[in-house]
């Protein structure tokens, strides 16, 4: 149909409210599960230390009757001890006086906004620095910041890893991990492990992976079969718990973890002290601006690594 002349239309209308939506859709993940799922205590320095034991092994053990009492050598382990840096995380805000006053959609207050998103920005740093990135503890400098050791720096005792220049870390945790040549994640290499943590001690229950590897775990066959249940139509085609021979562990997918590696954990063997908690501290005002910042000062206890293992150098796509 044709428009009749000199009809009145948005195109040249002056004066029309603007149609802005007052929420505002921010899809980026916030999920921190090693963090959320391993203990919290304190530090009071910044090197961070702890000390782990162990049995002597099992043996057999008769003795005569009445027989003096001796004390051979090695009746005593002695404990070692480890220790950890505190590394610093923080996030700046800065905002003009006028832009926190002006009336904005999605949000009451510029500033409020923004500390929320730094917020949850800084604990997935903190996720990252724990457990997705490969460095070498650092005690820093005047002009170098300290770095803590994360997991890859600890797990050596149970561990399969690629083949090439793949070598795990020095005891004693803190030390740079050699990454393999990689290849396809398999049920015998998390068997295998989840055994090595077992004759260790270790009770491991969560199995921390990437997205790629979540799906290949989800392609083990463990024995099972995977059906669908004609009166739903739905086929159950993924595993969140692994039941092996040693006990149950939850599979739980990282985003910000390494993803060429799987790691077994045994969470209660983890922690992460903290020096300074999560801290708001607001900054001298120098201009017509509010500055702001969120810090955090922490490190991670490896409380006994042999209680976990880890499969490394995995294919991810």
């Amino acid at each position: 149909m044709a428009i009749i002349t000199n009809t009145f239309q948005t195109y040249t209308a002056i004066g029309q409210r603007e149609d802005l939506s007052d929420i505002i859709y921010n899809i980026s993940p916030t999920e921190t599960p090693f963090m959320s799922g391993i203990g919290k205590t304190k530090a009071t320095a910044v090197n961070h230390e702890w000390q782990t034991d162990n049995l002597s092994d099992a043996a057999a053990n008769a003795q005569l009757e009445g027989d003096e009492v001796a004390f051979p050598n090695g009746w005593n382990t002695v404990t070692v001890r480890l220790g950890n840096r505190a590394q610093i995380s923080s996030k700046p805000v800065i905002v003009s006086g006028t832009l926190d006053a002006v009336s904005e959609a999605g949000r009451n207050s510029e500033m409020a906004y923004q500390i929320s998103k730094a917020s949850k920005e800084l604990k997935r740093d903190m996720e990252f620095n724990l457990c997705g990135v490969n460095q070498a503890r650092n005690n820093g400098a005047n002009a170098t910041a300290r770095l803590l050791g994360p997991v890859d720096s600890w797990l050596r005792t149970n561990t399969n890893i690629g083949g090439g220049n793949g070598a795990n870390p020095a005891a004693g945790g803190g030390a740079v991990r050699v990454d393999g040549t990689q290849r396809a994640f398999t049920e015998d290499m998390l068997k295998g492990v989840s055994a090595s943590c077992w004759n260790n001690g270790g009770e491991p229950s969560m199995i921390m992976v990437g997205s790629f590897n979540k799906q290949k775990i989800s392609e083990f066959t463990g024995g099972s079969t995977k059906f669908t249940q004609s009166e739903e139509k739905k086929l159950v085609a993924s595993i969140d718990v692994y039941e092996g021979d040693f006990g149950t562990m939850q599979v739980v997918p990282n985003r910000f973890s390494r993803s060429r590696q799987a790691y077994i954990l045994q969470p209660d063997m983890w922690a992460v002290a903290f020096l300074r908690d999560f801290t708001f501290s607001e900054l001298a005002k120098t201009g017509d601006a509010s500055k702001n910042f969120l810090l955090a000062e922490y490190t991670l206890e490896s409380r006994n690594e042999a209680a976990s293992g880890l499969v490394a150098d995995l294919t991810t796509a």
